[in-house]
């Protein structure tokens, strides 16, 4: 008999390195999940992504166990880390903080293929393109 699933818990969590603090400690821990044995877990299969942001869906069944899935990292810090910045701008379409080449968010879109809720490259690549002009990032070719 399969077990059955009392809720999903998602976070975004540094790879690599989390931490039972919050908001991995209080998330987990009104589920009652043993937090350390997550942190253990996840550190172990992240570490090899050091310095990104994955998220994680933790599903925790009725006895108290659980399993996770990792994500691709969010498509806003890929855009960011292609384009070297700390953040986006505050009123994106007066102020561009930045440019990003048509190639790189069809790289960017070929990475989250799996996690998008695209039918094909085309799609993905739009959908990246609007992310990227909504922090105020100005796409070039």
């Amino acid at each position: 008999m399969p077990k059955r699933i009392a809720g999903y818990v998602k976070l975004q969590l540094p790879a690599g390195k989390a931490t039972p603090a919050p908001p991995v400690g209080p998330a987990l821990g009104q589920r009652g999940i043993n937090i350390m044995e997550f942190v253990r877990s996840f550190n172990e299969k992240t570490a090899s992504l050091e310095g990104t942001i994955v998220p994680v869906v933790v599903t925790v069944f009725e006895d108290r166990t659980f399993t996770f899935v990792t994500k691709t990292p969010p498509t806003a810090f890929l855009i960011k880390k292609a384009v070297s910045l700390e953040k986006g701008s505050p009123i994106p379409h007066k102020d561009k903080v930045g440019k990003i080449k048509h190639s790189q968010i069809e790289e960017i879109a070929r990475v989250k293929m799996v996690d998008l809720n695209a039918n094909n490259l085309e799609s993905a690549i739009t959908m990246v393109e609007g992310t990227a002009r909504s922090m105020g990032i100005e796409i070039v070719d």
